[in-house]
């Protein structure tokens, strides 16, 4: 029983680690909607949990590219490594000074990732509810 709690609160943690870095990234956007030849970023959420369950990364983390041979492998956590997974944002629109922040699709991406934490999070506290009231009695 106690691997069904853990596979179920890790699924989460592991959820509210990488919506936590989405959020960082999407918020670094919008910091920086007016730099010049500014280049959006994004990950791409299912991925980035499929490998973060899969093993890939540390817990939170994604796996950090090595480039040359003589490179030592290492894993990112929120930090250093957050450019690690990310991918650029194609424009729908370029713009004349080169950046590629679109402030309606960051603030709505930026809304919707605020939601599937919230999410998580509520996810988390009824499954802690639940077994306290289990333990209890």
């Amino acid at each position: 029983m106690t691997t069904g709690i853990n596979d179920e609160l890790g699924f989460h943690q592991q959820a509210l680690r990488i919506r936590d870095q989405r959020q960082q990234v999407l918020a670094s956007n919008i910091a920086n909607a007016d730099t010049p030849n500014y280049k959006a970023r994004d990950m791409d959420f299912k991925a980035a949990l499929q490998g973060a369950l899969n093993g890939a990364g540390a817990p939170g983390g994604v796996a950090m590219a090595t480039t040359a041979p003589g490179h030592i492998a290492g894993k990112a956590g929120l930090g250093a490594g957050a450019g690690a997974g990310l991918l650029y944002r194609t424009p729908a629109q370029g713009s004349v000074d080169g950046n590629t922040v679109e402030m309606d699709a960051e603030r709505a991406a930026f809304a919707e990732n605020a939601v599937q934490y919230e999410f998580n999070l509520t996810q988390v506290n009824s499954h802690i509810k639940n077994l306290m009231s289990i333990i209890q009695g």
